[in-house]
């Protein structure tokens, strides 16, 4: 069990790659963390494996059910202080497109769910330990592009979500985040055709998850500063052209 000066770390869709080895570097500062997702075998197998059962807590978290958000978030034994919202889910475009059960699960898990939870936990004024909450987003909701626009639409609407949020929570000095990451080896882009040279690994992203400074927009990787900004600045002609 942490100290009474430990510092609690909520993160939600904890099974993710990244929540995974944010989880590992959040141990490693000695923090106590409440890990929640739908995938708990996996995740207890892999805190086991890591020898933190001490300092993690297990709690199953569905991010889609909307009616669970409130008791599960009353039910947590201590209130966050950091909270980490990693919940992902990818569609291929095509399917998404001809399938709108693919389009509607990317937007309540990646918007819907994350909007749910979080303002049930930033409207909590009596948690007065609550200090940063932190999201993970894509730089695919940069620009709307034709291969996969949907996807890239949930992300967005998770980042203006979360930039209001950022102002919402100004006068409390609880720091908002977004994490703008671009490719990352993970579960959920196994088997994509992606440039090697410009896949992150999981660990390298959960440093910024759990290091994100004090501006709003993180974007992990030089290389991936740079096309985030090609991106924020090409005219549309050109974004039409783009994959």
């Amino acid at each position: 069990m942490s100290s009474a000066t430990s510092k609690n770390v909520l993160i939600l869709g904890a099974n993710s790659d990244v929540a995974k080895q944010a989880l590992l570097l959040y141990a490693a500062k000695d923090y106590h963390i409440t890990a929640a997702s739908r995938s708990t075998d996996e995740l207890n197998s892999f805190i086991t494996e890591h020898a933190i059962q001490g300092q993690v807590d297990v709690v199953y978290f569905d991010a889609v059910d909307y009616t669970s958000h409130r008791p599960f978030y009353d039910d947590l034994p201590q209130k966050p202080t950091i909270v980490v919202y990693a919940a992902g889910f990818l569609k291929n475009n095509e399917e998404a497109l001809q399938e709108w059960k693919g389009s509607y699960q990317m937007m309540q898990v990646h918007y819907c769910g994350a909007v749910s939870i979080l303002n049930i936990i930033a409207t909590d004024t009596q948690n007065t330990h609550l200090e940063n909450i932190i999201g993970l987003s894509s730089l695919s909701g940069v620009r709307g592009r034709k291969s996969n626009f949907i996807y890239g639409s949930t992300k967005a609407a998770f980042t203006q979500y979360l930039a209001g949020l950022r102002q919402y929570l100004f006068d409390r000095k609880i720091r908002v985040n977004v994490i703008v990451a671009g490719y990352i080896r993970s579960k959920m882009t196994e088997g994509l055709d992606l440039p090697e040279s410009l896949i992150l690994e999981p660990a390298f992203i959960a440093r910024s998850v759990v290091n994100p400074g004090k501006q709003f927009t993180i974007v992990p990787g030089f290389k991936w500063k740079i096309i985030y900004h090609i991106l924020k600045l090409l005219p549309e002609s050109l974004v039409a052209k783009l994959p």
